[in-house]
């Protein structure tokens, strides 16, 4: 079964939804090919040989941000010409080791690019843009589908775990 990943509007027009797809498939131990046909990279659950999931998450949510970065200083006719992000994040000792804080450094070099636009860019990214960081918002709905032995049923609806306030 390849996989297939478009995106795409349904229904066409700024208020449908886009919808996006990716694939895995277990290469064996714990590592995994991932993303759409002719565009895979590895997922190493051991995080030996490739980055882990959590490792993934992290690079997704500095591309993402990177990338309105990029485009908002572009814009304003300052171009960045370098540009590296360091992300580390603090997750709980305990299951499930989800991450309770990141910490984002920006690395951005390029001739008249002002400090007070790239901390707007920033922030806006952050605030506005970043669909993976946006998607890390507690209020998530995560839905799953299972197809065992060629069969599939309706989707499920998860409750996802919270820490108690």
């Amino acid at each position: 079964m390849g996989a297939s990943t478009q995106e795409f509007a349904v229904p066409p027009g700024p208020s449908g939804p886009v919808i996006t797809r990716s694939a895995i498939s277990w290469r064996g131990d714990r590592s995994f090919d991932a993303g759409p046909a002719g565009r895979q990279h590895v997922i190493d659950g051991a995080a030996k040989e490739a980055p882990g999931p959590v490792e993934t998450l992290l690079s997704a949510i500095a591309a993402c941000s990177s990338l309105d970065v990029i485009d908002i200083l572009a814009k304003r006719k300052t171009p960045v010409e370098k540009l590296s992000v360091n992300v580390t994040a603090e997750r709980r000792a305990e299951f499930p080791r989800r991450i309770m804080r990141l910490e984002v450094e920006f690395l951005v070099d390029g001739p008249g690019v002002e400090r007070e636009h790239t901390e707007r860019a920033i922030q806006l990214s952050f605030e506005r843009y970043c669909s993976v960081a946006s998607s890390l918002a507690p209020d998530i709905v995560i839905e799953t589908r299972l197809t065992l032995n060629g069969e599939s049923n309706g989707t499920t609806r998860q409750k996802v775990w919270r820490p108690t306030i």
